[in-house]
């Protein structure tokens, strides 16, 4: 799945919407991670959380757009790399499914949502977004068990 559209929600913000008694996070941590990230256009950087930088297998939690998909199933990467490309230029929602192959073999399935803006402004633009692990099992792989305190510890922390 990969999809890039015009900045315009297909569920506006109504009143309460954001109002954090009317989320599930119970529900969603028990069936996956998720972990905010962000991009500044003007130098190129994303920053990811603690999890999507481990699990991408970076050691630091600032990357580029080619570091960051490097991971990523062969067959996936030139599309997400055009979403970013299109998103970057265009201020849009976008989103997309991929794996991480890891360097050990295991394979770890990876939604992402985002949005770019600021783009028609002074500035150069930004995009944020959110990673979702599942925390389900791909042939071959352990799943996501606790969260890390550190990222120094975070990779201690995960069972693959």
């Amino acid at each position: 799945m990969f999809n890039i559209a015009r900045a315009n929600a297909a569920v506006p913000l109504t009143p309460g919407s954001l109002d954090d008694a009317n989320q599930n996070h119970k529900r969603l941590a028990q069936f996956s991670v998720s972990e905010a990230w962000t991009g500044d256009f003007s130098s190129g950087m994303l920053r990811l959380g603690e999890w999507s930088a481990m699990l991408h297998g970076l050691t630091a939690q600032e990357c580029g757009l080619l570091g960051l998909i490097r991971c990523y199933d062969a067959k996936d990467r030139s599309h997400i790399l055009e979403l970013f490309e299109q998103a970057a230029t265009l201020c849009s929602s976008f989103c997309f499914s991929t794996t991480i192959i890891m360097p050990n073999g295991f394979r770890q399935p990876l939604f992402c949502m985002g949005e770019s803006n600021g783009l028609e402004e002074k500035f150069s633009g930004s995009m944020a977004g959110v990673f979702v692990f599942p925390r389900f099992k791909l042939e071959g792989a352990k799943q996501i068990t606790t969260t890390p305190r550190s990222f120094s510890r975070a990779k201690d922390a995960v069972a693959f």
